[in-house]
Parts: structure tokens; sequence; C-alpha cells
């Protein structure tokens, strides 16, 4: 299975265009569609409605609310512009298939809640590193409620992506969902390296297997054991 369909979420943060530069390396690896969504927050999301009771003062915030919104919205989707204008990636309204496009579309909603229930029809979410609180929400929700596979975008940006792809293994659960999920990422890998601590007494598949695995999908991957010491979840 290819990446199709790549979802980011953005916001007027200033992390857009470096979440996108990654979102469009994976993408001209896959040939997909970077489909962009911008959240519209409620107007009850921002205003304490509970503590105010005259209804002229609630209409006026919710006029209020609505109005900047807008001007944030607007102001985001023309960066999304010129982004795409400098990248030269064509605006489309459905994906073509043919190669690298983008869209853009609105939704109301906390950014979370968006990003769980467009990410589950998404191949990849692309969503920015957290600094402090900020974006651990909107991380969470594509990790936890997506079931999808999900790209945390560090600061610095990039051209390329992808060419040596590393994760671990302990022949849990979890490891086997995550490999299945990057199978279209390992297999268009220039190189794969598969890290794992040595075998512990639980009944737990080791490396070799995983290798084997990959190795029978074309994944041109290579295995290392690391040499770590056990301790406590709180050291």
């Amino acid at each position: 299975m290819a990446i199709k369909t790549i979802l980011v979420p953005v916001r007027g943060d200033g992390k857009g265009e470096r979440v996108l530069d990654h979102a469009l390396a994976v993408a001209k690896r896959f040939k997909a569609h970077i489909d962009v969504v911008h959240s519209r927050p409620k107007p009850e999301d921002l205003i304490p409605f509970a503590t105010i009771s005259l209804a002229h003062i609630r209409r006026q915030l919710t006029e209020s609310a609505n109005k900047a919104a807008e001007v944030e919205e607007g102001r985001v989707k023309r960066l999304f512009d010129k982004y795409c204008k400098a990248k030269k990636v064509p605006i489309v309204d459905k994906p073509t298939g043919k190669g690298v496009t983008a869209s853009w579309h609105e939704q109301v909603g906390q950014q979370s809640t968006v990003v769980a229930l467009y990410g589950r029809v998404a191949d990849l979410i692309v969503v920015p590193k957290p600094e402090g609180n900020l974006g651990v929400n909107t991380l969470e929700a594509a990790l936890l409620e997506t079931g999808k596979l999900v790209l945390m975008a560090p600061a610095k940006r990039v051209n390329k992506l992808g060419e040596h792809v590393a994760f671990g293994w302990d022949g849990g659960i979890q490891a086997a969902k995550v490999v299945t999920a990057a199978l279209p990422l390992l297999t268009a890998a220039r190189k794969v390296t598969v890290f794992s601590a040595p075998v512990s007494t639980d009944p737990r598949l080791p490396i070799e297997t995983a290798v084997e695995y990959l190795r029978r999908h074309g994944v041109k991957v290579a295995a290392k054991t690391m040499n770590v010491k056990a301790t406590g979840v709180g050291d």
C-alpha cells in the first residue's frame, strides 16, 4: 500500500511552513496528495459563556469571535497559497493521482477533534513537534484516535525525507502495528535499521523475525542489538 493522502493540520502559530516541508518531502516520494485542514474554534470554546447571562453581550462576543476567526482563516489561507506557489504545488479540489497536489479545507471545532476524525481517512498525518503544551492535544489525537501513521515534524526544514529509516523492535504487538503502518516508507527507503535490546525472558519475537519479514517485502534492512541495562520506569 502506498501513501496517497497526507493530512496536515495548520493554524496561525508560525509552524505551518516547516510542517508542509515535511509533508511535501514525503508526497514527492509517493506522488501523494496533501490535504491541509484549518480548524476554526467554536465561539463557546473561546468565550466563557457560562459566566455571561445577558443575551446581547453573548451575541456581541459571538460576532466578534466569528470575525476574528474569519480574519485568521484568511491570513493562514494566504500563507498556504503563497507556499504552494513557491513550491509549484498545484492546488486542486480533488486529488488527480497524477502527481503531488494540495487542497485546503476548513472545519469548525478544536484542532484535535478535527484531526481525530479526518485522520482516519488519511494514510499519513503530519503534525509539528509540540512546544510546551501547545500542540500536545493534536499530536495525541493523531497517535491515539486515528490508527494511522503519524510524522512529528521537528523545527528544521527538509528537502528529502525517508532515505534512512530507523525504528525500535521489542517483538510486541505495538511494534508489529508500527511496522505494518510504516511499510510504504520502509519499502521506499534506501536503508532501514532495526534496533533491539537483548532478548528478555518475556515470550517476544526476536529481531531476526522482523528482519526476515521486512526482507520479504523488499526492504533493505539491517539489524542492530543495543547493549542496554534494564532500569525502572522512574529512572
